[in-house]
């Protein structure tokens, strides 16, 4: 007990410190990747062949971009993007400097995520508002979005629990937070119980973020209604 107590008062407000700053970079990152990975499904949807505004050459581009992202390992898109993220940011280190490759990283892979869900939708649905004179704005807002949006909460929630491991190998490069602190003490100084409690600290983070995306999109569901 007296060990415990002994860990808590030295490492404790560091790990505290660790969990709060993986949080933020992790969900601000997720909040501004969703935005983007949304405004670019959406365009990968409506531009596709026989979409609602097919582009073929809008549709491409978009495509390859996406794709062109997503295929960059992150720990090199981390390095090779750092006189960007000072411009941005100000900085490469910490917080404010994990949040520029983050975001870079994350918005290609929700944009897949938002068009694959976008695409399950009902094309009668799509059909039918088109009858009743429904714009392209509305199809999209109250059809497309609107009925794969407990697929979006959930692709959200996925979104979040692989940049918080994304986060963990920033602190590699001292971007701050649990994967920073494990780094730092349990490899670089051989203190196993401080990066034990950091392993720990982060399955816990994962797993009620991952709960409170299923309860979301399983409270939004209509079908289930």
């Amino acid at each position: 007990m007296n060990e415990i107590q002994l860990f808590c008062n030295k490492y404790g407000a560091l790990l505290a410190q660790g969990t709060i700053d993986s949080i933020v970079m992790t969900g601000i990152a997720t909040l501004i990747a969703g935005i983007i990975g949304l405004v670019l499904g959406v365009i990968l949807v409506i531009c596709a062949p026989g979409g609602l505004k097919s582009n073929r050459v809008v549709y491409t581009i978009v495509g390859w971009i996406v794709n062109l992202v997503r295929s960059v390992p992150f720990i090199i898109l981390l390095v090779a993007i750092i006189p960007f993220t000072r411009l941005i940011a100000g900085t490469s280190l910490g917080v404010p400097g994990a949040l520029v490759p983050l975001t870079i990283t994350a918005a290609p892979f929700v944009a897949r995520v938002v068009e694959q869900s976008l695409t399950e939708v009902d094309a009668r649905l799509v059909e039918a508002a088109q009858s009743f004179g429904a714009s392209s704005l509305q199809i999209i807002t109250k059809v497309y979005i609107h009925e794969s949006l407990p697929s979006l909460v959930r692709g959200l929630s996925l979104t979040f629990i692989t940049l918080f491991g994304f986060s963990a190998i920033a602190g590699a490069v001292g971007a701050g937070g649990l994967g920073d602190i494990a780094i730092r003490y349990g490899y670089q100084r051989y203190q196993t119980d401080v990066m034990l409690v950091a392993v720990v600290l982060c399955v816990i983070i994962v797993e009620i973020f991952q709960a409170l995306g299923d309860i979301i999109a399983r409270g939004i569901d209509h079908r289930n209604k």
